[in-house]
Parts: structure tokens; C-alpha cells; sequence
């Protein structure tokens, strides 16, 4: 079975985050980016469907600071081909992104097509779905488990409240993963660099993007403060006092 996983970089919410000049988008300079969360557990079920039934996983990423070693880490995982796309996707979103990888991925004639099912940078809708479009795929999110039999995909889908859904849908498809079967494996920093010395990326380069579909970003600002938490300090009965005076104010007594 050939397998196509696609992995993007999202900036690190651990990092603080700063608006541009431009006031419409954040400053890229200093930020650190890291594999989306989602995307990660989609490369590990592309391996553990790979281990179960064989096949090809080739690991797809267009091109940001730091990508090199994500498709490396793959690798080191367990896939068989890495592939770089090319181009400026900084600034590009969502829509740029499906269009300029599905050009690439028909290349591949996948039977099978894992991504994120989304990712805290996504402002116009997940990459899953519009890649199906693209690629005239079907497409089915929020999976946390896959089996493959017969031409056909049984994909888990998870509902609110906790219902879990079955769906058998034909081969090829596009999945939106949202958790592996088990974690995304630990790949020591060594066997990463060891990968890195036999492992080759191919690079393919992004005709010019097309963002269109997509939203016009007006402004983008830092949550503003509306109000300040009122530290209630005194004797145990004058806190007692001021709470109820609180709860009259609001309306609770």
C-alpha cells in the first residue's frame, strides 16, 4: 500500500507570540516552529499501518525553517521517502498549502493520505479536507484509529459525549487524524542524526500559490485585559462580609 503522510510547522505556543508591523500577522523573525501536534500522530499511524500491512510511507512537508530534520525524524520512524516542497509558505494559508501539495501527491498515486485533522494556525479551515478536494478524494476527520482490508479503509471516528463511529469508505482517501493508536514514538536525537547521514530529501518545487478561498486577515492584536481580579483581603469575617456584598451586586443572593 502506498502511503502519504503530509506535516506542517505551526509556531510553538510555549514561545510568546508578536504581532508584525504590519498588523496582520505574527512576526516571524524570532519564532520558533515546531511539527503540528496532529500532523505528528498522523505520520506515527502512517508507520503502524505500514508495520502491520507492509507497504510505502512517503513523508510530504512544505518548506519552513526547521523541516529538514521533521522529515528526518520520519525517516528515522520509519519512512521510506522524504519529500520537500519548496516555496515561500510563511505567509501562505491553508488553501495555498492543499493546492501546491495535492500537485505534488497525484505525482505519488497514493492509496492512502494521512494529515493533522488540524492545527492551532488554522485560519481558514484544516488542510484535510481542501486536499481532498484537490485531489478528488474522499475524506473523512477526526480519526484515532485505521484498518485497511480489501481495497477498503475502516477509519474511527470520534463524536462528542464520547461516541465512536466506524466508517468504511474505498480506497484512495484522505483522513484527518486526530490521534495514533498509541503515541507518536520518542526517536533519539542519535538515530536521527544517523538517518541523516544515509536518508535523502527530494525537493520538489511549489508552482506560485494560489491563497485564494481563503480569508482576508484585516487585523491581528494581543488579548486586551477587560477587567482585574480584586484581591479580598482583611479578618476571615470582613472577607466574609465583602464576598456577600459581591454576590448582591451580581444577583446571586
Amino acid at each position: 500500500m502506498n502511503i502519504v503522510v503530509l506535516m506542517k510547522l505551526v509556531p510553538d505556543l510555549v514561545e510568546e507570540l508578536n504581532i508584525d508591523p504590519s498588523g496582520t500577522a505574527l512576526d516571524m523573525s524570532w519564532l520558533r516552529l515546531i511539527i503540528n501536534e496532529f500532523d505528528d500522530h498522523a505520520s506515527e499511524e502512517a508507520i503502524l499501518l505500514k508495520e502491520r500491512g507492509g507497504g510505502q510511507v512517503t513523508a510530504v512537508a512544505p518548506e519552513y525553517e526547521g523541516v529538514d530534520e521533521v522529515l528526518f525524524t520520519a525517516a528515522a520512524r520509519g519512512a521510506d521517502r522524504l519529500i520537500k516542497i519548496t516555496g515561500d509558505f510563511v505567509a501562505a494559508n491553508n488553501h495555498a498549502l492543499a493546492r501546491a501539495s495535492a500537485a505534488v501527491i497525484k505525482e505519488l498515486q497514493p492509496d492512502l493520505v494521512l494529515t493533522g485533522v488540524q492545527a492551532n494556525n488554522d485560519l481558514d479551515g484544516p488542510v484535510g479536507p481542501a486536499l481532498a478536494e484537490c485531489l478528488g478524494m474522499p475524506y473523512v476527520g477526526y480519526v484515532s484509529g485505521v484498518t485497511v482490508n480489501d481495497g477498503k479503509v475502516t477509519a474511527r471516528k470520534e463524536y462528542p459525549g464520547g461516541l465512536i463511529a466506524e466508517m468504511e469508505v474505498k480506497l484512495p482517501v484522505v483522513l484527518g487524524i486526530q490521534a495514533a493508536e498509541q503515541p507518536p514514538r520518542y526517536v533519539a536525537v542519535s538515530k536521527v542524526r544517523m538517518v541523516m547521514k544515509t536518508a535523502t530529501i527530494e525537493v520538489r518545487a511549489a508552482e506560485a500559490l494560489d491563497p485564494s478561498g481563503g480569508p482576508a486577515v484585516g487585523r491581528m492584536f494581543q488579548p486586551e485585559a477587560a477587567a482585574h481580579a480584586e484581591m479580598i483581603t482583611g479578618s476571615p469575617g470582613e472577607v466574609a462580609d465583602r464576598l456577600v456584598s459581591i454576590f448582591k451586586e451580581v444577583g446571586v443572593l
